[in-house]
């Protein structure tokens, strides 16, 4: 079932307001976001991403309504995976609050531009060789496998190969020039830190994709619904960020689960062609994987503060 070009610029001009409105209403605010305000907007996001799927059911059938949620659920919890090392990049560059949300803001916009492209070449891909949806779904084993028997670790981001690229092409300066990604030092226009924690982010969101697509690739092949899911699960991203980066340590079991669901999604895309499995049953699957790790690892740092107070 082709998406008829109008739906496609609807969309575009949905997000595009969407996204203008949240911008404009951060700047008036003039000051980090609160817990409470990233809150709000995170749910006001999700709110937004289930009536557009209600949006989609009505249109383009029950099917792709299904499809679309279950594949923004698997993008969406996997952006809590970007958010971990979100938090360790900034801190490693030791980027102020304030600076954090503009490296965000066009964080996300690279992450739309490049998973765009990355979802255009993935189906042109698996349309022309099938086999490749085996080879997909092997990787996503491979990364559950490594993402439940690892952590996330502080890392030396700069001695990454990006890093050293951009000493090598760029000039650098250590000090920060409020929110500004390159400043005029002594004449010379250099890059300041916050410019380096955004090719950062960037780079990191470019080795997410290749986790996250193949993963919607195994709920469905309609361009429309792979494109939609990764771009609701993205324009919420920043508002997530300043909910879950204070609240890292509550989410003990959270990268299990997220883990699991990739396992899961693997095994779905290797035996479809012999042994499909609905979306429904997916659907499922993956909200109970998230609500029993979410309630395991609030009761488990719940138990752990409480100990802690009492000694």
């Amino acid at each position: 079932m082709t998406t008829s070009i109008w739906f496609w610029i609807a969309f575009h001009i949905g997000v595009f307001i969407a996204l203008t409105v949240d911008l404009v209403s951060f700047k008036r605010r003039d000051r980090e976001l609160s817990m409470r305000a990233a809150a709000q907007r995170s749910v006001l996001w999700v709110i937004l991403s289930l009536c557009f799927s209600l949006v989609v059911w009505r249109l383009k059938g029950p099917q792709h309504g299904v499809d679309f949620l279950t594949g923004y659920l698997v993008e969406y919890s996997l952006s809590v995976d970007n958010i971990f090392v979100f938090v360790l990049i900034f801190a490693y560059f030791h980027v102020p609050p304030r600076a954090q949300h503009r490296a965000l803001v066009w964080g996300i916009v690279g992450a739309l531009v490049m998973r765009g492209v990355m979802i255009w070449c993935g189906i042109a891909l698996v349309q022309r060789f099938h086999f490749v949806l085996y080879l997909f779904g092997l990787f996503l084993l491979v990364t559950s496998f490594r993402m439940f028997f690892g952590k996330h670790m502080r890392r030396d981001f700069g001695e990454s190969w990006v890093m050293r690229l951009c000493r090598r092409v760029f000039p650098i300066t250590k000090d920060f020039y409020n929110e500004h990604f390159k400043a005029r030092v002594n004449g010379r226009w250099m890059l300041t830190p916050l410019a380096l924690a955004l090719i950062v982010i960037d780079v990191m969101d470019l080795i997410f994709a290749v986790d996250s697509i193949p993963a919607v690739f195994a709920i469905t092949r309609d361009p429309f619904i792979v494109y939609t899911s990764n771009v609701c699960a993205i324009i919420g991203l920043r508002s997530l960020y300043f909910l879950l980066a204070r609240l890292m340590d509550r989410f003990i079991y959270l990268q299990t689960g997220i883990a699991v669901i990739l396992g899961f999604v693997g095994i779905k895309m290797i035996v479809a062609d012999f042994y499909p499995i609905s979306n429904w049953l997916s659907l499922g699957f993956i909200i109970i994987v998230l609500a029993v790790t979410i309630t395991i690892s609030m009761i488990v740092a719940q138990n752990r503060v409480a100990n802690g107070d009492r000694k």
